[in-house]
């Protein structure tokens, strides 16, 4: 959980719990499975629980009673320590300790979702939820049913590729989820070209995205990142007028004068 978080790209973020599963290359040097490890959480891969975040409510009620003070919108990632769209996982208390049917509220991570998408999305009318994941065929599987029609205005689905197979395979599941998208390539690892078109509908993949969040990988295992990617994606950004936010190359080197862009959509520019 961190507030006033260093990402760039938001204001806040928020983790209702804390584990993942890796999904394809771009999550091979994954800094949210190494922050875990470093601090013994035993959260990562497809058969271990997830831990709870007991403060994360009180948490967003204070983004949300900030952001109402200031008459402002505010930006909140859900989640930079685990993947909104997962599968249901059981759950472990702090303490590393199962949490149980039989003796708590909750008990697995798709109950802390459904309470996260009934009782904080539609009552945090100054907060913008900037829900990324690597499993975008998921979403409609776990969004509630009056989303489908009427997907919440305070609500952006994202998904994040890193090379051109996972943007041809990604970025369609995304397309047909319907409300605001976006997808932040990063890290990434080759050229993309988002002006093909998608298999399943004949249109060029850029034209269902709203904003574009792009950069390079950072840390010691770091992947080398060619600035003329950026310059491609910032260039297909400009001819189809989709906001674009250059994030970094790798966080030691000074990001070129053309590429210091950080564009928000409208409804996200505060």
């Amino acid at each position: 959980m961190a507030e006033n978080s260093k990402i760039e790209w938001t204001n806040h973020t928020a983790n209702l719990w804390w584990g993942c599963t890796k999904v394809h290359t771009g999550c091979d040097n994954c800094y949210a499975l190494t922050f875990a490890k470093r601090v013994g959480n035993d959260v990562w891969g497809d058969d271990k629980p997830r831990r709870m975040i007991a403060d994360v409510w009180k948490k967003l009620s204070q983004f949300q009673k900030e952001a109402e003070k200031k008459n402002e919108i505010h930006k909140v990632f859900v989640g930079s320590m685990m993947d909104i769209f997962e599968k249901p996982k059981s759950l472990v208390n702090h303490k590393g300790e199962p949490i149980k049917e039989d003796e708590a509220e909750f008990w697995n991570t798709g109950q802390l979702r459904d309470k996260f998408f009934n009782e904080v999305v539609p009552n945090s009318p100054n907060l913008t939820f900037l829900l990324l994941t690597k499993r975008p065929s998921n979403i409609n599987k776990y969004v509630p049913e009056s989303w489908k029609e009427n997907p919440p205005a305070n609500v952006m689905f994202g998904t994040s590729p890193v090379s051109q197979k996972t943007a041809n395979d990604l970025i369609p599941q995304l397309a047909k989820v319907k409300g605001k998208r976006f997808i932040s390539i990063e890290p990434q690892l080759e050229m993309i070209d988002l002006t093909v078109n998608a298999k399943e509908t004949g249109t060029p993949l850029i034209s269902s995205i709203d904003w574009i969040i792009n950069g390079g990988e950072s840390g010691h295992t770091k992947r080398p990142f060619d600035t003329d990617w950026g310059r491609k994606l910032r260039d297909d950004c400009i001819k189809h007028q989709v906001p674009f936010f250059f994030k970094q190359i790798d966080k030691i080197q000074a990001i070129p004068d053309d590429l210091i862009i950080r564009e928000f959509p409208n409804n996200l520019n505060n």
